[in-house]
């Protein structure tokens, strides 16, 4: 495959579809999980390997785009636009005050199809803890990250999770 030779147009859709692809791995693998070890044992693993990738996936981030660690705000903004799934996730952030961002999922392609599956929702509170913390920590150690909403919680219709990141001194 040589990338030079593909439109623009082809390469968006190859970014895209890889990160599809790479978000129903990350489905099936939970699901052969959970058949054989129950959901408690599944999220319990599904957490730990998330807290290896979001390190990893926000240290990738980082060299990419030139970040260094404690870039505070604006790092984790511009980090935060870079994430796998933010091809094919819908989200928002919303600027609190000087200190504070609060990061948005209002289309979650994992909720979104287990909505039309008829499903429950994906109890995701305990891994997205895991994942957005360290993410934010690792762009800026003073972070402290709070959960607003996420399932298997209330949360508005609109939005499937929303999470609080706060730049300590």
């Amino acid at each position: 495959m040589d990338l030079k030779e593909l439109s623009r147009e082809q390469l968006e859709y190859l970014l895209t579809d890889f990160a599809k692809r790479w978000l129903a791995h990350d489905g099936l693998w939970f699901q052969q999980v959970e058949q054989a070890h129950g959901i408690d044992e599944a999220i319990k693993l599904d957490a730990g390997a998330w807290e290896n990738f979001t390190v990893n996936e926000a240290r990738r981030i980082m060299k990419f785009l030139g970040l260094e660690p404690g870039g505070g705000l604006d790092a984790l903004k511009k980090a935060l636009h870079y994430r796998m799934y933010s091809l094919i996730n819908r989200q928002e952030i919303i600027e609190k005050d000087p200190n504070t961002i609060i990061f948005k999922m209002n289309d979650c392609r994992v909720q979104s199809a287990r909505h039309r599956k008829q499903m429950p929702e994906f109890p995701c509170r305990p891994v997205g803890l895991v994942e957005y913390a360290g993410f934010a920590r690792t762009i800026d150690q003073r972070f402290e990250t709070r959960c607003l909403y996420c399932p298997p919680g209330e949360h508005p219709e609109g939005s499937y999770c929303a999470w609080e990141f706060t730049l300590k001194e």
